[in-house]
């Protein structure tokens, strides 16, 4: 999927690499943000309070405190809102298309359904 994703740029090959990659608590590990320290990008993903337990009873060889943008944090919940809304289809939830580009039709359709419902006013 990623090979369809173009940031236009003067020179060079596409932009692949995000800036920075949101994640709930469940993504928290030691693992997974050294992975994407390595690799230049900035983890937005809160510590869990066990973990931040256990470095704060470690004292200073603990370490630092994970450093957390919270504003960043909150678009994406934005975004996980959005990606519900197009899984409440059953083809796209459930992967029924066989092609790429059959449920990449299905995605637009499924997108332009919640634009077209938002645009349209509410009853009730």
């Amino acid at each position: 999927m990623l090979k369809k994703v173009r940031v236009r740029g003067p020179v060079g090959r596409p932009r692949t690499r995000p800036d920075a990659v949101a994640g709930d608590k469940a993504y928290s590990s030691r693992g997974n943000r050294a992975h994407l320290r390595n690799r230049h990008i900035k983890a937005v993903i809160p510590e869990k309070k066990d973990q931040a337990a256990n470095r704060k009873k470690k004292g200073s060889k603990g370490g630092r405190p994970v450093s957390h943008d919270t504003e960043l944090y909150k678009e994406r919940n934005t975004v996980e809102r959005l990606i519900n809304k197009l899984k409440a289809w059953r083809g796209i939830a459930t992967r029924f298309d066989k092609t790429p580009e059959s449920y990449l039709a299905g995605l637009h359709l499924r997108a332009s359904m919640i634009w077209i419902g938002e645009l349209l006013p509410t009853t009730g």
